[in-house]
């Protein structure tokens, strides 16, 4: 399956209050399971930097990364930013 990387920056307008992070990610979450049954989420880290969110996926549907990527833009009021990601091993491999 193709890794992808998302990053995503929370807007300035998503949160009144920090307390209420949990209930937006579960929305876009169930939102994302429900949508886009051919997207495997991997992992998501909190991060320090001009993005707040790391997230790492696996689909072989880009069209359907591309909907979960909408789906955080809307109801997680972020801006992202999505490339595909290759494991270091495999790069290697290719040379």
């Amino acid at each position: 399956m193709q890794k992808y990387v998302i990053l995503s920056r929370l807007s300035p307008d998503a949160l009144k209050d920090p307390k209420g992070f949990k209930k937006l990610a579960e929305h876009v979450k169930d939102h994302i399971k429900k949508e886009c049954p051919a997207v495997a989420w991997k992992e998501s880290h909190v991060v320090m930097g001009r993005f707040d969110i790391v997230d790492l996926i696996e689909s072989d549907d880009p069209k359907q990364v591309e909907k979960a990527v909408m789906i955080i833009r809307t109801y997680g009021h972020c801006i992202t930013e999505t490339m595909p990601a290759t494991p270091w091993k495999d790069f290697l491999d290719l040379l």
